[in-house]
């Protein structure tokens, strides 16, 4: 008897374990599973308007479009695209009609994107190359910081394929001094062969647009150096290299022009060559060869003869590399000095840091817009920031300096403005400056506190596709995630401002309905909106949960799917924001 009330005493236990352990196993899936993706109320109400019986025809889904969307111009061919883009998930309803849940894929689908489509370039590209933003690299070929990463054609080969459209190359001698090589002088980061970098220009140079790429040269080359990196040019790009010859510009050609070439920007080596006189003069160099017989009158004149000689080779060589100078470059390091004149007859270069940049628009800015209207300016970080870190492109962009040099395997809201500015034009690598920085007559000054223009709504409704693109634990180990997202405008300085939604508490799929921003904006044509969610957390650090920055020009009206990427800029697969766009006043960017 004992035996046995003993014998059920343990398999009662063993079953309230297993009970026990089951049961909390079904809370922890029911946790993070319990939430579908059900369309928020807001959504359904403005299904209900637009359907009858629960269903949407052609042309209901075209007065959606029209009244909603903005896309008056949309017909049956494009109803006709949204049905196939909705296919895959399985909710096409029959009889070519839209229920909810198809409705609801429309609005999540990249088909129903805030940009034009991608590789849609749409922009006049007819213009003088100085009236683009150029989508612009700095160090291009460095994997890490500043200091000790690794030199490669990698970085080189991303970028292009990203869309940048200026690689920056450092040229010095290597160690033996008879050859070219690629590495960021004075620094213990590696070095990379420039016929493996040229090699990477000419292979990728036109994978996202046949629009033409810029190589600028940081050139620390003697002219028999220089005279060498032209053949490699030449024999590299051959017909692909764009070649001034002795037509005398008052304007820079066009990008429409220069379709498929690649364009050559260095200091001319007469620079280089003045400095050698000048150390040649002071310190003459004796060379181990017979120059050191002792000095007589015929060999004086052999001497001053094979001096001759030598000078008239180094010329010659910097002859050749300077023919493939399309676009002459000069620094600008003294903000005092007048860097800012323009000459009427020949367009140029000039380079400064974001600290010299920063100097000079306080006293200067209209001079520097002036300047950009007929001139490119680069500008790029200073020396201090060797974790590659970057700075506010919009001080650049505002003043119409067109080259904002960026490191691009860096990270942070930079990098990700810079990429938001790149989206417009179908990602192509330029963008038209707008007219307000082009006008002669009246400069544009961003100093000043201007009018405001249009007022921008934005109201977050709901997001989704954490769950597929995230593991289950990644934002909290034993419950979903408390998602909350912030938005802001990031433009002149009255216009710069930022809001956040409320949490959305254990939520994979979150809804936000109570949140609707207003952002009025003054200069909405050098504006950027962007979007960073994270997940909150009581005692550490909110987590990461995508961002995405968009061009206001490009930005369509309506409910759209606003796709989010991680913190280098790569788009998530399906992690995406349901937001709506309205203008107030309607505004009109071109």
């Amino acid at each position: 008897m004992m035996m046995m009330l003993l014998l059920m005493m343990m398999t009662r236990a063993y079953i309230l374990h297993h009970f026990h352990s089951i049961s909390y196993t079904l809370t922890m899936f029911v946790s993070f599973k319990a939430k579908t993706r059900q369309p928020p109320v807001s959504i359904k109400r403005l299904f209900e308007a637009y359907s009858r019986n629960g269903k949407m025809s052609s042309q209901e889904i075209l007065r959606f479009l029209s009244d909603v969307q903005g896309e008056r111009h949309a017909g049956l061919d494009y109803v006709q695209g949204i049905f196939h883009s909705v296919k895959p998930h399985n909710v096409f309803h029959h009889h070519g009609l839209f229920h909810l849940d198809a409705f609801y894929r429309y609005l999540f689908s990249d088909t129903n994107s805030p940009l034009p489509l991608p590789g849609l370039v749409h922009h006049d590209m007819k213009a003088p190359l100085a009236h683009y933003f150029v989508y612009t690299g700095h160090n291009s070929y460095l994997t890490g910081n500043q200091v000790n990463s690794r030199s490669s054609v990698e970085p080189i080969v991303h970028a292009l394929r990203k869309g940048v459209k200026v690689i920056e190359l450092d040229l010095w001698p290597n160690p033996s001094g008879n050859a070219a090589e690629v590495r960021h002088g004075g620094t213990l980061t590696s070095h990379e062969d420039l016929q493996k970098c040229l090699n990477a220009i000419k292979d990728n140079a036109f994978h996202v647009s046949d629009y033409p790429v810029i190589i600028t040269l940081e050139d620390h080359l003697p002219p028999k150096l220089q005279g060498q990196v032209a053949k490699m040019l030449t024999k590299t790009f051959r017909e692909m290299l764009f070649r001034c010859g002795s037509e005398n510009r008052k304007h820079f050609p066009s990008p429409e022009e220069l379709k498929k070439k690649i364009l050559i920007s260095t200091k001319p080596p007469k620079e280089y060559l003045e400095s050698q006189t000048v150390q040649t003069t002071r310190t003459p160099m004796v060379k181990e060869t017979s120059w050191s017989i002792p000095a007589s009158s015929n060999n004086m004149a052999w001497r001053r003869e094979n001096k001759i000689l030598e000078e008239e080779e180094l010329e010659s060589e910097a002859v050749g590399y300077k023919d493939l100078i399309a676009i002459q470059a000069g620094n600008c390091k003294n903000p005092l000095k007048d860097c800012l004149s323009d000459d009427p007859e020949k367009p140029r270069r000039i380079s400064m840091d974001e600290q010299w940049l920063e100097t000079m628009v306080k006293t200067r800015g209209t001079d520097v817009v002036r300047f950009t209207q007929r001139n490119l300016v680069r500008i790029y970080p200073k020396g201090t920031r060797v974790d590659s870190s970057n700075y506010d492109p919009l001080v650049g962009w505002t003043h119409g300096a067109q080259l904002v040099a960026f490191n691009m395997q860096g990270h942070g809201k930079q990098l990700w403005m810079m990429q938001g500015m790149f989206r417009a034009n179908g990602g192509c690598g330029y963008v038209k400056k707008p007219a307000i920085l082009l006008k002669e007559n009246t400069l544009f000054d961003p100093s000043k506190r201007l009018p405001i223009k249009t007022t921008l709504k934005v109201k977050i409704y709901t997001g989704e596709g954490w769950d597929l693109d995230f593991p289950q634990t990644h934002f909290d180990q034993y419950s979903p995630p408390d998602f909350f997202v912030k938005t802001g405008i990031a433009g002149v300085a009255r216009d710069t401002v930022s809001y956040r939604t409320e949490t959305a508490v254990d939520q994979w799929f979150p809804t936000w309905s109570n949140d609707e921003f207003l952002f009025q904006v003054s200069v909405p044509e050098l504006a950027l909106l962007w979007f960073k969610v994270q997940d909150y957390d009581n005692d550490t650090q909110n987590d990461f949960a995508g961002q995405t920055c968009l061009p206001l020009p490009e930005l369509k009206s309506g409910v759209r799917a606003v796709r989010l990427h991680d913190g280098a800029g790569k788009a998530y697969k399906n992690t995406r924001l349901l937001v709506s766009f309205a203008f107030d006043p309607p505004y009109t960017f071109r």
